[in-house]
């Protein structure tokens, strides 16, 4: 039986399409790059940064907030904005993105967590994710993870995005790796998916890096000296 069709569906559009960037955003992430560049004289790009210098290249809005899915905003759109460093960013196949601290013991009041079936321990995890998505996707009809992969000086960058959706937890195994974290993989194809930290409580998910991806590299600038900067500022 065919679905019917409703007019309510597809009518908040996003800004642009899921990965396919605009030639301006890229230059302007590009140039935000070069500028942090030449005034911190040192390769650091990390969190609130790279969170303003994606909102200023889509002409979005920089509102960080506790749950770190919807730090940028664009109308019906927001983005969680994460940076991750990786030898060869253009190339890469896939990457590991800190997503948050998932704590069993302040959401569920459960603190000996070794005790218990790592199936029931990975069900809670994914649960506590699922509702942190759950009450952005109440406010905005599109919400997607931008991830820019950079190398350690800088000099080459790529771009990707992908939705931020929730887990159904029985689709997935849970163990205890050698080091003692919890690591999720598919039924199915077995892939890695996820890794759950008891201590820190810290929550990675691992994503493929899409094909579209954009790649890029930055000349870089020279230091300014002194002089030169107070000469610029008058």
């Amino acid at each position: 039986m065919s679905e019917p069709r409703l007019r309510t569906v597809n009518k908040v559009q996003p800004p642009y399409r899921l990965g396919l960037f605009k030639r301006e955003s890229i230059i302007s992430i590009a140039g935000g790059i070069v500028y942090l560049l030449h005034t911190r004289n040192e390769a650091r790009l990390e969190g609130p940064d790279w969170e303003k210098i994606f909102a200023e290249s889509i002409g979005a809005e920089w509102k960080p907030s506790n749950i770190g899915l919807d730090d940028v905003q664009f109308g019906c759109c927001c983005w969680g904005a994460k940076t991750v460093k990786n030898r060869y960013p253009s190339t890469a196949k896939s990457v590991r993105l800190i997503s948050g601290r998932n704590s069993l013991d302040y959401s569920y009041g459960k603190s000996d967590v070794r005790s218990l079936p790592p199936q029931s321990v990975g069900s809670d995890v994914i649960e506590i994710w699922n509702e942190r998505v759950s009450s952005v996707r109440e406010r905005f009809a599109h919400v997607r993870t931008v991830v820019l992969l950079k190398s350690s000086d800088l000099s080459e960058c790529a771009l990707f995005e992908v939705d931020t959706v929730r887990f159904d937890p029985t689709l997935f195994d849970w163990t205890w790796n050698r080091r003692g974290n919890l690591e999720g993989r598919e039924l199915k194809t077995k892939r890695h998916r996820f890794t759950w930290q008891p201590h820190g409580s810290q929550f990675t998910i691992i994503e493929d890096v899409p094909a579209n991806r954009v790649a890029f590299r930055i000349r870089l600038p020279g230091a300014l000296s002194k002089d030169v900067v107070l000469g610029a500022i008058g």
